[in-house]
């Protein structure tokens, strides 16, 4: 039997809980705000804000994008032989203008200089060229002489450290150092050796005369005229034609003197008798304290070598070989290529040895072509 005070006491206990339910609760605390402004501010920032992102460049992007890049190929290097050529008809063409009186195209004999300059920085293959190739033919022999004085020069101002300028304007001199001899009678030239008083007299002037004919054309640098006119002075005041002592004297004019003076050693006009490249070194070295500094022989002999390639020589254990390549810091040691045994019997294989790296190995001499 159900009591009515139960029931009543019932329905005010469930009035109660859903009054509770239902009331606002002022006592409670409100919420703090920390927590409902918080997401607000964090949601954004795992994506960075646009303007950011595309003004901050990648870090990862140089790398991979300058391997991308096409990358222009050095020119291929040129070929020797047909520039030689082309600066032995470039000069041949200037004896023309002497007698045409026409401008002369110092652009185009600048641009031919500058490429020769290019191809010795890049291999000794244009100045190997120069030191053992004929004249051209058809060329006659002041413009191959010339041709050849401005390679072999250009080699030696790099050896001294010149940078390609100088040695463009010092190129350029060489080729021009005997544009007077043109003017003076041919028989001279092979017969340096036994001139006449008259003659010697006209021969010394051949500076000069390149001068006024270089200082006619308009030449781009004066430096380049000073070492035309000096090119034939000593280091002792021997030289000619203002018997100027070595201080006085451009090193530019140091450098002509030297080469001009072993090219026509190596390759003299004719009749006159040619000596081989190590034989005119030898000469150059007797004098050495007389006409020609000693660090520019040296410089000479580093690019020469006693033994250039090509020539053959003895050793001290009686082997022929040919030298093949160059030791620059050891002149007198090269590499050779061993083509015959001690007793001259030809090998059936060459060897080939760096004398630089074999102590008790010495080249006792040069031998003539065909030599045992």
């Amino acid at each position: 039997m159900v009591r009515m005070s139960d029931v009543v006491r019932g329905l005010v206990r469930e009035k109660s809980a859903d009054a509770a339910q239902d009331a606002p609760a002022p006592a409670a605390p409100p919420p703090p705000p920390p927590p409902r402004p918080r997401p607000v501010v964090e949601a954004p920032q795992p994506a960075p804000p646009p303007p950011r992102a595309a003004a901050e460049p990648r870090a990862v992007e140089p790398g991979p994008s300058l391997d991308a890049l096409p990358i222009e190929p050095e020119p291929p290097a040129e070929s020797v032989e047909p520039l030689f050529v082309e600066l032995q008809l470039f000069l041949a063409r200037v004896r023309e203008l002497i007698r045409t009186g026409d401008a002369f195209p110092w652009s185009e004999f600048e641009q031919i200089i500058d490429r020769g300059a290019v191809s010795l920085e890049r291999s000794s293959e244009l100045f190997w060229v120069a030191n053992n190739t004929a004249a051209l033919a058809g060329v006659d022999y002041l413009a191959f002489h010339q041709a050849r004085v401005a390679v072999l020069s250009m080699s030696i101002g790099a050896s001294v450290g010149y940078d390609r300028p100088r040695r463009v304007q010092l190129g350029m001199a060489g080729g021009l150092i005997d544009v007077g001899l043109w003017q003076v009678p041919e028989a001279l030239l092979r017969r340096l050796d036994a001139l006449s008083a008259d003659e010697q007299t006209i021969y010394r002037s051949h500076p000069r005369l390149s001068v006024e004919l270089i200082r006619r054309w308009g030449p781009p640098r004066e430096g380049l005229v000073e070492a035309v006119l000096q090119h034939h002075e000593r280091e002792q005041g021997q030289g000619f034609p203002q018997s100027l002592h070595g201080t006085a004297v451009s090193q530019d004019a140091k450098i002509l003197g030297l080469i001009d003076t072993y090219t026509g050693l190596t390759m003299p006009p004719a009749p006159r008798p040619r000596l081989r490249p190590h034989e005119a070194i030898r000469e150059i070295v007797r004098s050495k304290h007389e006409a020609f500094p000693s660090a520019l022989v040296k410089a000479l002999l580093s690019e020469i070598s006693v033994f250039p390639p090509g020539t053959l020589v003895r050793l001290n254990t009686g082997e022929v070989g040919r030298v093949i390549a160059v030791n620059r810091n050891h002149p007198l040691r090269p590499r050779v290529e061993i083509v015959a045994d001690g007793k001259g019997q030809r090998l059936t294989s060459p060897k080939t040895t760096d004398l630089a790296e074999a102590p008790f190995l010495y080249i006792t001499g040069a031998v003539a072509e065909g030599g045992h």
